[in-house]
């Protein structure tokens, strides 16, 4: 067997650069950020360079990119369109041109690369570096963050921007370590790849990861064996090549771009219509459902009626034409009720849609296999394959566990992460996320994050929901030079309205009705709860600036 990762311990492999020291043994800075994704670079490069602190980036991966560069795994991309999945920033797109309306992880690593050399990130990012333990120490005023091979910061603030998919989830299978064969997560495919042409290959689980592997594994000549609990109601990407001249001639809108998706409920370049789905006859309905499937990506999820995340009947409108659509692509009647069920299995949207180009007829191919998990388990691993409830032994050559993450809240429950009373952030939410704004935790004096738990994360576009929020941190900074602010900690009572709020908010939606991870309901154990706001962008980033204007309304400050 080809042993399969399972955390993100640092690898290690290269000497850090000599005369550098953000790598040194003992760190003194004035903001230590951990993660160097799209979140991590934006808040470096702004309190660094416009504000003048001094600040670090420890990140766990030996290159920077955050999700982009742990996932390499086949057909791995991005589902926003660029230029909405990007920095807003003028000197970071005006010389760089994508080849795809939908980038794959490749491009996304070389955008990286090019916002590297624009932004000069690179030399305060200390690579292969893991966070174990961070405590706040009240005598020296200074967040004392342990690496896992010994090094130690000190840091006037925290920022974490670990993101909402850090800690990877393995179900609990008997026998899973017997297998004999190729086996990985999604998250930590190997690079060099797996040669699958001609290989048995199970794909388990089928959130955006799995859609995305078994699709472009079948593509590759693989046999695809995919492992389904409840069906992802995929949208169609409408995928193409982006031309240099076009991007050229558009970037003189790009500044009108990106102030218009900061006031889109996800940070999109559309919205949803002012009106509700029966407002319109069937007819006119119809002609509008066509339209969104026509252009592709989330339109038919974010640019739709008002009322289709709210109302049961207008939902259902919604999956029936998804159903007609999608029925219509799979000619195998086995594989069209399980992919497509005529019966609702969750309101249409209250799980996240996966983008595909070619999934559904991938999978109708004869060669290919499509088992229902809800009536057929998976029991246990074997040394040649799985064996499934009714007792078959399903043989493989490579198995891709698409099996997601404890998100949202995971990343930062694993990195040793301490209260002012010595108390881990885990045993503190063990019962239920407590945050103020998405981006403080009470008890944690500052410490900041973004793209985490409570703030628009995974109802949002990253790019747009990251400067959203790093927007906030860096206003809060210049507010504390400005005021020469020494201290700053949210109340447990804003801890308690902003999560008072975050439920109600989601209450208001068919979003509670659905098990998802939305609801940390993919992690056995995990408490049931709405881990991100659903208020939108536009409300949020007032509800937060209306906190600065209060004068630091809800914080504890000296």
């Amino acid at each position: 067997m080809v042993h399969f990762r399972t955390d993100i311990a640092a690898k290690n492999e290269r000497a850090p650069p000599q005369g550098n020291d953000t790598y040194a043994k003992e760190l003194d800075t004035d903001v230590l950020i951990v993660g160097a994704g799209f979140g991590g670079v934006y808040l470096l490069h702004r309190l660094r360079d416009e504000l003048g602190l001094k600040c670090k980036i420890y990140e766990a991966g030996s290159e920077m990119g955050g999700v982009w560069h742990w996932n390499c795994y086949p057909g791995a991309r991005v589902d926003t369109q660029v230029p909405i999945y990007e920095f807003s920033m003028e000197k970071v797109y005006k010389d760089w041109t994508w080849e795809e309306k939908y980038p794959g992880y490749a491009e996304l690593r070389r955008y990286f690369q090019h916002v590297d050399k624009v932004l000069d990130i690179r030399k305060d990012v200390a690579l292969d570096t893991r966070v174990v333990n961070a405590h706040y120490d009240k005598p020296s005023a200074k967040w004392i963050v342990k690496t896992e091979d010994g090094r130690t910061a000190r840091a006037t603030y925290l920022i974490n921007a670990v993101g909402f998919a850090a800690k990877r989830h393995f179900p609990d299978w008997k026998g899973l370590e017997s297998f004999k064969g190729e086996m990985h997560h999604s998250s930590f495919w190997p690079e060099e790849g797996v040669d699958v042409k001609g290989k048995r290959v199970a794909v388990i689980g089928c959130g955006s990861t799995g859609v995305q592997i078994a699709q472009e594994t079948s593509r590759q000549g693989g046999t695809i064996t995919a492992f389904i609990r409840t069906p992802n109601l995929a949208l169609p990407m409408r995928q193409g090549k982006l031309t240099k001249e076009e991007q050229d001639n558009n970037k003189k809108n790009y500044p009108e771009i990106m102030e218009n998706r900061m006031k889109t409920f996800a940070g999109f370049q559309y919205d949803f219509v002012e009106k509700n789905t029966f407002d319109d006859s069937p007819e006119e309905r119809e002609k509008f459902f066509e339209e969104m499937f026509r252009d592709g990506g989330f339109r038919f999820w974010l640019n739709t009626y008002k009322d289709m995340l709210f109302d049961k009947k207008a939902n259902d409108e919604a999956y029936n034409f998804w159903a007609k659509k999608t029925r219509e692509r799979i000619s195998d009647p086995v594989k069209r009720d399980i992919l497509a069920p005529l019966e609702m299995p969750h309101a249409f949207g209250t799980k996240r849609p996966s983008l595909e180009q070619d999934y559904y007829e991938q999978l109708d191919k004869p060669e290919n296999t499509v088992i229902d998990v809800k009536k057929n388990p998976i029991r246990e691993f074997t040394e040649k394959g799985i064996i499934t409830e009714d007792g078959t032994l399903h043989e493989f050559d490579v198995i891709a566990l698409a099996t997601g993450f404890d998100s949202v809240t995971g990343g930062m429950k694993n990195m040793g992460l301490k209260d002012v009373e010595g108390v881990d952030l885990s045993e503190r939410w063990k019962g239920g996320t407590w945050s103020y704004l998405g981006m403080t935790c009470n008890g944690f004096p500052n410490m900041f994050f973004l793209y985490g738990a409570q703030g628009p994360t995974a109802f949002s576009n990253g790019p747009s929901c990251v400067e959203c929020q790093g927007n906030w941190i860096v206003e809060v900074f210049k507010k504390l030079q400005k005021e020469d602010i020494k201290y700053l900690d949210c109340t447990k009572e804003a801890e308690e309205d902003w999560r008072k709020k975050v439920v109600e908010l989601a209450d208001k939606t068919l979003f509670p009705n659905t098990k998802s991870w939305y609801f940390g309901d993919n992690v056995p154990g995990k408490p049931r709860e709405s881990l991100n706001y659903a208020g939108g962008i536009p409300l949020y980033e007032k509800e937060c600036h209306d906190v600065l204007k209060g004068g630091f309304e809800g914080f504890i400050t000296a």
